[in-house]
């Protein structure tokens, strides 16, 4: 995040640590659209016909501001951190509910730590897009901090264009796939790409962030 995000987002922590309700409110919605972005990437879309991404999110929310008390860290990037896990878990139960049949535990905590794994390769290829950049940042939270940003250029965005560069960046398909997917041609997924990173990359440069 730029320094002013940063710093409103940490002021935003340490007033919500002492127990004032409405700035976690606000602090957990300056990650709605990224929680929303990765949710939708590890969603089948079995599941999606049933629960979207954003009805998993807001329970993730609701159990952010229900259990923050137990919430141990101190800087915004454990925050986010302890929000994604909440999140893999959200996941976990949606999947376990509407796709296969309760498991032992033991399955359930394999699941979990491979959808943990599947939603730090979506979160570092979301970051990617942004490694041109001159004075990328190089610490694990900085490089979070600018997968927020991103997530929110991507939310607006025309849907269409949101959905190929969800799936071509986050999700990491090929283009035939993407074509599939979209019931399109792989030429004009090709086309749409093009359209949709030139659209991304323009605001990305009016934000700094290229």
């Amino acid at each position: 995040m730029n320094s002013n995000v940063r710093s409103d987002a940490e002021e935003l922590l340490s007033a919500a640590r002492g127990g004032a309700a409405e700035p976690l409110g606000q602090l957990l919605e300056l990650y709605r659209n990224y929680l929303n972005l990765l949710a939708t990437a590890q969603m089948d879309k079995r599941v999606q016909v049933r629960c979207s991404p954003s009805d998993v999110v807001q329970e993730t929310f609701l159990e952010a501001h229900r259990d923050f008390a137990q919430f141990v860290g101190r800087s915004e990037a454990e925050f986010l951190a302890w929000l994604r896990q909440i999140l893999v878990n959200n996941l976990l139960r949606v999947h376990e509910r509407h796709v296969r049949a309760q498991r032992r535990c033991v399955h359930r905590e394999v699941s979990l730590r491979a959808l943990d794994a599947a939603m730090d390769e979506s979160t570092a290829r979301l970051e990617a897009v942004l490694d041109n950049r001159e004075g990328s940042p190089s610490s694990e939270a900085g490089r979070h901090e600018s997968a927020v940003l991103l997530a929110n250029h991507l939310a607006a965005l025309p849907p269409d264009y949101r959905e190929v560069l969800v799936l071509r960046h986050v999700n990491g398909l090929q283009f035939r796939d993407i074509a599939e997917r979209m019931e399109r041609s792989a030429a004009a997924v090709r086309m749409l790409w093009l359209r949709a990173i030139g659209q991304l990359r323009e605001r990305l440069t009016a934000g700094g962030l290229l």
